[in-house]
C-alpha cells in the first residue's frame, strides 16, 4: 500500500513535468490532467488490495465466532456509531471532488449521519434504561422479603444425589420423568385417588446415589440406587450366590445384589428377577403412595373428585354435599377407606351408600363400615386367589367377646381398651399364625364380626399395617372361604 501510494506521487510529479516541458500545457492543464488520471489509475490498483486485506481480517476476526456474518457486521456498526458518522463525512468529502455525482454522495451522505444518529440516540436510551433497571433491583433488595411462598408445602417431593440426575435426563436415556406420570395414572386406575403432579429436585446433601420421598416437608422413606447397574432379587427367598454389591430392596426389603449388565442375562437365567435403578424407584413410590394415600386425599382433591362425579351424577352429590353431610366427613370417610387400601375409584356407590347410612348415623366409623358393606365385592376381589378361595384367619369367640367389651367411644371413633399385656399376647399369638401361614406362601385375611372389625384393624395396626380385617357382612357370595387358622386368647 506504501509503495502504491509512493508511485502514485511520483506519476504525479512525472506526469505534470512531462506536460509543461515536452508538451508544452500550461501548469495548471497539466495538473488538471495527469492528476485525474493517476489517482484514477490507483484507485483502480489500490481498491483490489483493500478488498483482499478487508476480507483477510473479516476471516481472522470471525474464526471464533458463534454468530452469522450478516449480524456480526450488524452488531459493529450498532455498538459503535461514530464510525457511521465518520463514514458520512468521507463521503460528504469524496462528494466534492470534481466530476462526482454530487447529490448520489452527499444523500448518501446524509442517510448514514441520520442513521448514525438513531443509533446514538437508541444507545443512551438503553443506557439510561439499564440503569433504571439496575436501581430497580437495587430497590427490591432492600424491600421485605415475601416470607409466605415458604409456607407453601409440596403435598409430595423426591429429593435425589447427584449421580441420580441422569435417570431424569432424556438425553442420557433416562426416563423417570414419564414414568412418574404414569405412576400418577396407575393410581387413579387402582386405587381411584387423584394424585397432584411429583415435585423431583436434586439434593447436594445427599449422598450422591442415595434418594428420598417427603411427605407434606417431612422424610418418609428413602433408598439407594446404583445408575449403570441392575438390582437382581429372589423372590423365593433362596440362598443364591451372586457375584454382585449385597443391598435390600428398597420396597419390601428383600435382599437383593447390584449387577452390572453382563451378568443381567446370566442372573435372568437362574430365575432371579432383574430390574433397573429406575423400575426400583417407581417401584417403591407407587406403594409409598398407595401406604400414605389417606394423608394425600385433602379436601381440596376431594372437592375436584365429586365435581368430577357431579358432571355425569349433579343429582347425587347435590342430594348429599353439603347440605347431608359436609365436606369434611366426606373427605374422613374417603380416608378411611384409602388407609385400608380400599379403592375409591367407584365414587358413585360410595356416595349413594353414605347418602343412605348417613339417615340412620351420621358417625364416622358408622358410615365407613357401611360403605365398605356395599363394597364387598371389591374388598372381596382383592384377597381372592384364581381359583376363587379366600383364605382367612378366624378370630376365636372368646377373644372377640373380649376385645367387644373393652371397646370405648372416643371423640377420634371407637377404640379397644385392653391391658398392656394382653394386648401384646393378643398380637404374639397373631404374628404365630401369620409366620406360620407365611411359610406355606399363604397371604391371609382376617374375618371377625362386624362390631369387632375396626377395633381389633385399631389394635393391630400398629404390628401388622398391611393385614387386611375383614367382617362377615363384607363376604360376598360365590367364594370359597378357606380357614388358615385361629387366633385366641391362649397361645394353643
Amino acid at each position: 500500500a506504501i509503495a502504491g501510494i509512493v508511485i502514485i506521487l511520483i506519476n504525479i510529479i512525472g506526469g505534470i513535468a512531462i506536460g509543461t516541458i515536452q508538451k508544452g500545457m500550461s501548469l495548471g492543464e497539466a495538473v488538471q490532467i495527469y492528476t485525474l488520471l493517476t489517482i484514477g489509475d490507483g484507485l483502480v490498483n489500490q481498491i483490489p488490495a483493500l478488498l483482499i486485506s478487508t476480507a483477510a481480517g473479516i476471516l481472522v476476526t470471525r474464526a471464533t465466532a458463534d454468530s452469522s456474518f450478516g449480524k456480526e457486521i450488524s452488531v459493529q456498526f450498532t455498538n459503535f456509531p461514530k464510525i457511521l458518522y465518520l463514514v458520512s463525512l468521507v463521503i460528504f468529502i469524496i462528494g466534492t471532488l470534481p466530476q462526482m455525482p454530487h447529490f448520489i454522495f452527499f444523500a448518501f451522505s446524509g442517510a448514514i449521519a441520520f442513521a448514525a444518529y438513531t443509533l446514538t440516540k437508541d444507545k443512551k436510551q438503553k443506557e439510561i434504561d439499564g440503569y433504571e433497571l439496575e436501581r430497580q433491583e437495587q430497590a427490591q433488595q432492600h424491600e421485605p422479603e415475601d416470607v409466605l411462598s415458604y409456607f407453601q408445602v409440596e403435598p409430595l417431593q423426591i429429593e435425589i444425589g447427584y449421580n441420580l440426575i441422569s435417570l431424569t435426563d432424556e438425553s442420557q436415556g433416562g426416563d423417570l420423568l414419564q414414568r412418574l406420570a404414569s405412576i400418577r395414572r396407575q393410581c387413579a386406575i387402582e386405587m381411584g385417588i387423584y394424585v397432584r403432579p411429583i415435585r423431583i429436585c436434586d439434593n447436594l446433601q445427599l449422598a450422591p446415589n442415595n434418594y428420598i420421598f417427603k411427605l407434606r416437608g417431612e422424610q418418609m422413606a428413602s433408598g439407594e440406587l446404583m445408575p449403570g447397574h441392575f438390582l437382581a432379587m429372589d423372590p423365593s427367598g433362596s440362598d443364591n450366590e451372586i457375584k454382585g454389591i449385597p443391598t435390600t430392596e428398597p420396597t419390601f426389603g428383600l435382599p437383593a445384589w447390584w449387577i452390572t449388565a453382563d451378568e443381567r442375562d446370566d442372573i435372568e437365567i437362574r430365575g432371579l428377577t432383574v430390574v433397573d435403578p429406575s423400575t426400583v424407584l417407581v417401584t417403591h413410590l407407587t406403594e409409598f403412595i398407595k401406604q400414605y394415600a389417606d394423608e394425600l386425599l385433602g379436601r381440596q382433591e376431594t372437592r375436584e373428585l365429586l365435581d368430577k362425579v357431579k358432571e355425569t351424577n349433579p343429582t347425587l352429590v347435590d342430594e348429599l354435599v353439603p347440605d347431608v353431610l359436609p365436606l369434611g366427613s366426606v373427605q374422613k370417610v374417603l380416608q378411611n377407606l384409602l388407609k385400608e387400601r380400599v379403592p375409591i375409584r367407584d365414587l358413585v356407590i360410595i356416595l349413594e351408600a353414605l347418602t343412605d347410612g348417613v339417615r340412620l348415623n351420621s358417625d364416622i366409623d358408622f358410615l365407613t363400615d357401611h360403605v365398605r358393606q356395599s363394597m364387598a365385592r371389591t374388598i372381596c376381589r382383592q384377597h381372592v386367589t384364581p381359583d376363587n378361595v379366600l383364605p382367612v384367619i378366624t378370630l376365636h369367640p372368646r377373644l372377640e367377646e373380649t376385645i367387644a367389651q373393652s371397646v370405648q367411644n372416643t371423640q377420634l371413633g371407637k377404640y379397644p381398651v385392653l391391658e398392656p399385656q394382653l394386648a401384646k399376647k393378643i398380637m404374639d399369638n397373631l404374628q404365630a399364625v401369620l409366620e406360620k401361614l407365611s411359610t406355606q406362601g399363604v397371604n391371609p385375611v382376617i374375618i371377625c364380626a362386624p362390631q369387632v372389625r375396626l377395633p381389633f384393624k385399631r389394635l393391630s395396626q400398629r404390628y401388622f399395617p398391611q393385614l387386611s380385617i375383614l367382617s362377615l357382612n363384607e363376604i360376598i357370595h360365590g367364594i370359597d372361604i378357606q380357614v388358615m387358622g385361629t387366633v385366641s386368647l391362649d397361645e394353643n
